[in-house]
Formats: structure tokens, sequence, C-alpha cells
């Protein structure tokens, strides 16, 4: 027993850091809303918040993994908390909408940085068989997020105020980077063999990448095919608050409750899986839950009263994270800690273009025909991706779904 939770000790304490950091991930997001709305009173200006990020690693992505594959994962992932942190605190002193943008691009790089280096280091931290476990309990604390965060984050803005909520979000970042510094530093890092950041670089590791993506062509269609699913719920999620108010009738309580039982959903799926992953293949955590997120998808786009559209997304929320926790334990798996950062952030470029031409395309495809037209469209067109995906997985070479020891294989297969 003691062996066990030695084990899990350094696991656990990454868990508190990242759970921490989603919290204020959610704060953040609340307060930022509320400030851009509050200084602009402008409906675009809040909308233009989705677009920063994935613009932002469009530019970024072409070297963060360049930089990070070179670095220690643990202490880029600090470095990102504190700048975090510190952006945060400024965005309250800001003068005007320009200045904050300016932050908020500025987030966005440092979040750049962060995602592909905390894939890495839970890869490096967390051995194999441990894997499939602690996505399962990162995604019941990131469900877990999703209602505290926004809650505490309105709690705090109806105490105080949007500015003072915001400089105590700033803490949590700290705390998640104080947390992250009692972690073990698992790599040898060799300054003197650090390559300099220049583009003949950047271009030598995209030539690494694209070997990789050669010679694994089943590992990346299988994550390219996860990244265009999960398009379509970006670009569904995007209009879900017009969709919601102005197709289905709802008001903004209604709303706010919709999400709020969303995220009980989120709980309670994660929760299952958390302490049942053992029992779960990784096959079946991600095409159960891609093909139970779609129908819940297909539901929310047929819907036509709050009971129905609560039905949808209990039932997307729900499977949305065996999906998470399967998928993203499958790509620690198969791509290897030297390069998985390089791999990662190119993955990642290639989702945030075609994250910004669906939204630009499907905001002016709403404009043309009717909304709800827009939404069945995706949801239909998302169940047939769906379907081709699932098939490609269960139909796959057993060595990529392959976990535990052998005595165990039986429940990995």
């Amino acid at each position: 027993m003691k062996a066990n939770s030695k084990g899990w000790k350094d696991p656990a304490l990454l868990l508190a850091s990242i759970g921490i950091s989603s919290i204020g991930d959610f704060i953040y997001l609340v307060a930022i809303n509320i400030i851009v709305y509050q200084i602009t009173e402008s409906a675009a200006a809040v909308a233009g918040l989705w677009i920063v990020g994935p613009l932002t690693n469009i530019v970024t992505k072409f070297w963060t993994g360049s930089y990070i594959d070179y670095r220690s994962k643990r202490k880029v992932m600090i470095v990102t908390y504190i700048i975090r942190a510190l952006f945060i605190c400024f965005i309250p002193l800001a003068p005007n909408m320009a200045v904050i943008y300016v932050i908020l691009v500025i987030l966005s790089v440092a979040k750049a940085f962060f995602n592909p280096s905390s894939v890495t280091y839970v890869a490096i931290l967390v051995s194999k068989e441990k894997r499939k476990k602690f996505n399962s309990i990162r995604s019941f604390t990131s469900s877990g997020a999703f209602i505290i965060g926004p809650a505490i984050g309105g709690s705090l803005i109806l105490l105080t105020s949007v500015h003072t909520t915001l400089w105590l979000n700033a803490l949590l970042f700290l705390i998640s980077a104080v947390l992250l510094s009692f972690l073990p530093e698992k790599e040898i890092v060799d300054k003197s063999k650090i390559p300099m950041l220049t583009f003949s670089q950047v271009m030598k590791d995209f030539t690494v990448v694209q070997k990789f993506m050669s010679h694994n062509k089943y590992v990346s269609f299988i994550y390219l095919g996860f990244i265009i699913v999960m398009l379509f719920t970006f670009t569904m999620d995007a209009q879900e608050v017009v969709f919601t108010q102005q197709v289905i009738g709802l008001s903004e309580l209604e709303y706010s409750l919709l999400i709020s039982i969303t995220g009980i959903g989120s709980v309670i799926g994660a929760m299952i899986i958390s302490v049942f992953s053992n029992f779960f293949s990784l096959r079946y955590m991600i095409t159960i839950g891609l093909v139970m997120m779609t129908l819940g998808y297909i539901i929310y786009a047929f819907s036509w009263s709050f009971l129905s559209i609560v039905v949808g997304f209990v039932i997307l929320g729900f499977f949305n994270v065996f999906l998470n926790a399967g998928i993203t334990t499958f790509y620690q798996n198969n791509v290897p800690v030297e390069i998985m950062g390089r791999v990662t952030s190119v993955f990642q470029l290639i989702q945030s273009v075609i994250q910004v031409v669906f939204l630009l395309s499907i905001g002016i495809t709403a404009d043309l025909i009717s909304l709800r037209l827009t939404i069945i469209t995706l949801a239909l067109t998302m169940l047939i991706v769906a379907v081709v995906f699932s098939f490609s997985v269960m139909k796959s070479d057993k060595k990529y779904y392959y976990l535990e020891s052998h005595d165990e294989n039986k429940l990995n297969v």
C-alpha cells in the first residue's frame, strides 16, 4: 500500500498544480469576458476573445516545439505560470482595449508554451501503466474546475470587483508554479548542446516531425482525426449562446443552469472513469466516448426545449471526459517524449489554422442560412466523421492501445 501511494506522490502533486491552474483559467475566462464587455459594450469585441488564442497559436506554434524539446519541460511550465500571473495582474491597469488585447496575446503565447510542455512532462513523470488512471483523474479535476471556476469567479466579482477578482486569480497560477517547483527534475539538459532558435533549426525540427508522421501514419491519422472531430465541437460551442437563446429561446437564467448541469454531467463521467479506469480499454474509452458525445451534439442540434437540450448536454458532457482521457493516453503512449513537444506544437498549429477558417466560414454561413440548419449540418457531418474514426480505432493493431503488463492485457485491447 505504501509503495503504491509513494508511486502516486509526484503525479498527485502535478494533478494538484494543473487542477488549481484550471480553476484559475475559468475564473479568468469569466472575468475577462466581463471586463471587455464593460469597456467596449460590444459583443463583437467579446467574440474576438475566441480568435486571439487560435491566431496566436498560428504565429507561435511554428517554433514553440523547437524551444520546448531542448529544455526542461517542468521549468517551462513554471515560467509560463509566473508570466500568466504577472500579466493577469496588469489587465486591471490597462488604459484601453488595445493594451488589453496585447496582454491577451502575451497570455496566449504563454499558454502556447504550456500545453505542449505539460503533455510531455506528464509522459516523463507518469509511468506508462499509470497514465490512463492519471489522465482520467485529470479529466475529473478539469471537469470540477469547469463548475467551481465560474462559480468562484462570479462570487468574487459580486463580493469584490472584476479587478480584484483578476488579482486574486493571479495567485492561483503562482500557487501552481510553487507546487511544480517541488516536483523532481526528470530531464538532464546539457545547455551547451541546446541549438540556437534559428529559422534553419525550426525547419530541421519540422523535418523531424514530418518523418515521425510518415513513419507512424496510424498514430498521426488517429490524432488528426481527433483534431478534426473536435473542430466541429469548437465551432458549435462558439455559436452556443446565440443558438440556445435566439433559436431555442432559453433565458439567461436557463442558459446558466444548462451550463451548470453540463458541468455536473462531466464531473460524474470523470468520477466514474477515474475510479474504474482499469476496467475500460483505451479503444472503448475513445470510441464510446466519441460516438456518445456526438449523439449529445445531435440531440443539441435538433433540440426544441430546455429539457431536450439538457439531455443532449448531459450526454456530451458525460462522455467527453472518456474521449479526452483515452486519446491523451493514446497520444502519450505512442509519441516519443524526445520529440513530443515538436509533434504537439505542429498538431496544434494545424488545429489552430483550421479553427480560424471554420469559425469564419460558419459565421458567414449562419448569416446566409439559418443557424439551426448550420448547427444540424455540423452535427450530422460530425457523426459521419465519428463513425469512420471509430471504425479505424476498433480495426487497428492492438499494439497501439497496449498499456499495462502482459497479464493485464485483456483489460486494454
